[in-house]
């Protein structure tokens, strides 16, 4: 399905008049439309894979939910993410979630969006108050990835840890993750 192609900034309300396309990845960031490809089968599997860990950690309340839409700023210019993983409150709105009503956000670096996983919505994120965010890099040397919380106001995100082999946090609740596993096509091992 073609999209009309915005002329000017576009808003909250024009953003959700746009008709629905599932053949690529849609962004707004302050107003313009982002467009990008759909992700690649590296990609795609560790998404698949990472979303039962969190999930298996996460307590009922919250949810792990995959490529939700996140309202990072509904005013002037607008910007609406879909993280590859949210956790949000379980009882939450059915459509997307302002970006307070995030727990965690999680990236998965693919082609072409590392600038943007590593700098704009790192800023962006931290920006909006979203207390925890991950970063997931699949290329060598080895699978990673690069946990973050909010630092003191004004600071942004402060890096906590990056793991390869096995990630271990306590917050937002303690989590075990077996990194390697993230690529594995075969039999999956248990995680405590």
């Amino acid at each position: 399905m073609a999209l009309p192609i915005p002329r000017e900034l576009m808003t909250l309300d024009e953003w959700d008049a746009l008709p629905e396309d599932n053949s690529a990845h849609y962004e707004l960031q302050e107003g313009v439309l982002v467009v990008s490809p759909k992700p690649a089968r590296k990609h795609q599997r560790a998404l698949l894979r990472l979303a039962p860990r969190m999930e298996r950690h996460t307590p009922p309340e919250w949810e792990v939910l995959p490529d939700f839409e996140v309202v990072v700023e509904a005013e002037g210019p607008a910007t609406v993410r879909a993280p590859d993983l949210v956790i949000v409150r379980a009882d939450g709105p059915e459509s997307r979630v302002a970006a307070g009503d995030v727990l965690l956000a999680v990236e998965i670096i693919s082609p072409g969006s590392r600038k943007i996983d590593l700098h704009m919505t790192h800023f962006e994120y931290a920006e909006a108050g979203i207390p925890h965010y991950w970063v997931v890099d699949l290329d060598p040397p080895a699978p990673s990835i690069t946990v973050y919380g909010l630092g003191a106001p004004g600071d942004g995100y402060v890096e906590s840890k990056t793991a390869t082999g096995e990630l271990i946090v306590q917050e937002p609740f303690p989590m075990r993750i077996d990194i390697r596993s993230l690529l594995d096509r075969g039999p999956h091992p248990s995680e405590g």
